[in-house]
């Protein structure tokens, strides 16, 4: 059951980094790039609508949202656009490129920047 687990999680790993590069592809739709952006950021955010930490509800977000945006935006994308996606993932999983430590930056970043501002904008309010 764990094997099917780790299995499960590698594919949903690989099709959310195809979803990436469908993302980027200039054949794909611009209300499927919009999505696909949030579905990605979100995904790979280490920041979630509800906490990690709330029992059971913490981790239904992840469970429930990321594969239903995932579903939605596989079906605005043109298939052949999506095919070349998820072979070049997993060639990249094949190499062991999948992760990326420069949008890891960039999400943490804009997030500290948000924080920040809501920070100062709640400050200001208060004073």
């Amino acid at each position: 059951m764990l094997e099917q687990l780790k299995n499960r999680a590698r594919q949903l790993r690989r099709e959310t980094y195809a979803l990436y590069l469908a993302g980027r592809h200039p054949l794909t739709p611009w209300h499927a790039r919009l999505l696909v952006a949030v579905i990605v950021a979100y995904a790979v955010s280490p920041i979630d609508l509800i906490p990690d930490f709330v029992p059971v509800l913490g981790y239904l977000d992840d469970l429930i949202l990321i594969p239903l945006g995932l579903t939605v935006a596989i079906k605005l994308i043109p298939p052949p656009v999506l095919a070349e996606c998820r072979a070049r993932a997993a060639q990249a999983d094949a190499d062991g490129r999948l992760v990326s430590r420069t949008a890891a930056v960039v999400i943490v970043s804009i997030w500290l920047v948000l924080a920040t501002v809501g920070v100062l904008w709640i400050y200001h309010a208060l004073r």
